[in-house]
């Protein structure tokens, strides 16, 4: 019955039933239906079972850091970022493309979110990109690339769901990727560049000379500095121990409050209202989801799925590394069907018995969760991200689907590659900063 449950969410996915109701009806056809014997299960054994799993103070973050992003989206963060990255490689050919990326990966440690970093930097940025003589779907395929780096550099919302399903330490989550981002900003950037090394329509700013590019720094520097300055209290905070990720959500919004009301001016106590109810919105439906498939993995550990699956995997090869590339290529799979968050909620409890029965760390494979839901974000059919890019953009999706495959086979799929198989290179920050095994 588990592979009849299993049809039955994928065909609720398929047909556009929403998520939440997708995977509660996969958990009632295995309580009316599923067990050894095929008569259920008691459903007043697994109401309490997802309400115990909600009692989590880890998953106030997750609202909290939603809600920040929120705020700091509509106080102009991010004019001040750009400004302040152009001076550094605005005269570059291509190099309008490298501060729209880099902005991006510093907007992102703050929201931790892809759609609200795209819809912020993009917005700046498109006119700039239109101006400068860059193709549309190069610039649409650029800035929605480039909007994921916020899935990897700490916070984001999506590892902090995969710690609290899995029972890892959220900040050995945090770090297992920042290696892989900070190496998916820099090929990014280095692609783009390439693309647009012979393209003739690019247009180059005026080199300036080094004393003007330091006054420009230092003016500017001194614009960004209010924003800069919330992932270094933030994730300083946590990585110094003196805050939980939970107190450091709570001190984000704080802090992005004052600044996005009197320091930017970029909105009001009624827009500072409409975050709030947008940020709870987001986070009932999150919170929805999180409950349904609690009570989902549940029965998905009585069916014995993860078994099933490890066996699966076996009987095509027993090498661990050749069953790595079948994780990679299912999470792949999954992504194209369904957000970030869905894949996490509903693939972590099916395969982290099979990472840990592997012989692999939980925190690698936290990393390789973060790498590919952000590749998800972007590959066809789903592509959330894809679509809002080539939207804000004014961009035809033909016109960007050349320039987003190759950003996603030059610069994601080797990242890709990286995590799942250089474990040192995700946990070497896990391991000098928390001990974490190798």
């Amino acid at each position: 019955m588990i592979y009849v449950a299993l049809l039955v969410l994928m065909f609720c996915l398929l047909i556009g039933v929403p998520v939440p109701v997708s995977f509660m009806a996969s958990a009632a056809w295995l309580i009316f239906f599923g067990g050894p014997d095929g008569t259920g299960y008691d459903p007043s054994q697994l109401l309490p079972y997802g309400f115990a799993q909600m009692n989590s103070v880890s998953l106030i973050a997750i609202a909290m850091f939603i809600m920040a992003g929120g705020i700091m989206e509509r106080g102009r963060i991010g004019e001040k970022l750009i400004d302040l990255v152009d001076v550094f490689v605005g005269h570059l050919k291509g190099g309008l493309g490298v501060v729209g990326t880099v902005s991006c990966a510093v907007f992102g440690s703050i929201s931790g979110a892809a759609c609200a970093t795209l819809s912020c930097i993009g917005s700046i940025m498109f006119p700039r990109f239109e101006a400068g003589g860059y193709p549309r779907g190069h610039a649409a395929a650029l800035m929605s690339n480039a909007s994921l780096l916020g899935l990897l550099i700490p916070p984001n919302a999506t590892l902090i769901i995969f710690a609290w399903i899995s029972g890892q330490s959220i900040l050995a989550c945090f770090l297992s990727t920042v290696v892989p981002g900070i190496l998916a900003t820099a090929l990014i950037c280095l692609v783009n560049l390439y693309l647009l090394k012979d393209n003739p329509s690019v247009l180059v700013s005026e080199r300036r000379s080094a004393p003007e590019r330091l006054r420009m720094l230092k003016s500017r520097g001194r614009g960004a500095l209010p924003a800069l300055m919330l992932p270094v209290i933030v994730l300083g905070g946590v990585y110094g121990g003196i805050m939980t990720t939970t107190e450091a959500s709570a001190v984000a919004v704080l802090y992005s409050i004052p600044v996005a009301l009197w320091v930017y001016r970029g909105t009001d106590w009624r827009g500072l209202a409409a975050v709030v109810v947008e940020s709870a919105v987001t986070t009932g439906v999150i919170m929805a989801m999180l409950y349904s498939v609690s009570m989902l993995s549940r029965l998905y550990v009585l069916e014995d799925l993860p078994s099933k699956m490890l066996y699966l995997f076996q009987s095509i090869s027993s090498n661990r590394w050749v069953i790595m590339a079948m994780i990679n290529v299912f999470l792949v799979i999954m992504g194209m069907l369904m957000d970030d968050i869905s894949v996490v909620v509903l693939t972590t409890p099916i395969m982290m018995p099979i990472i840990t029965q592997l012989g692999f760390s939980p925190i690698h494979y936290a990393a390789v969760v973060g790498v590919n839901t952000a590749l998800g974000c972007i590959t066809p059919p789903a592509a959330p991200v894809l679509y809002l890019g080539g939207r804000l953009a004014k961009a035809p999706i033909n016109e960007m689907m050349g320039p987003a495959l190759k950003f996603m086979l030059l610069c994601w799929v080797p990242i890709l590659l990286f995590t799942a198989y250089v474990p040192k290179l995700v946990l070497f920050l896990p391991h000098v900063i928390l001990g974490v095994p190798w």
